[in-house]
């Protein structure tokens, strides 16, 4: 299990940071984990999980 920090979700997404927030506020992306204090990360399996639920929705 590892923690990724936003800059590493930009870069595997492809996303910009309003819109991985965005995605969160509607309930279509992984939330994010508290680290403490202004201090946040995602959890990189769910994170891939998602990108690869992208990739089976555009063989439909």
């Amino acid at each position: 299990m590892r923690l990724i920090k936003l800059k590493e979700v930009i870069q595997k997404t492809s996303l910009g940071r309003s819109t991985i927030y965005e995605f969160m506020i509607k309930g279509t992306f992984p939330k994010q984990v508290s680290l403490g204090a202004k201090s946040v990360a995602w959890l990189e399996s769910e994170v891939d999980d998602w990108i690869m639920e992208r990739l089976g929705e555009r063989d439909i």
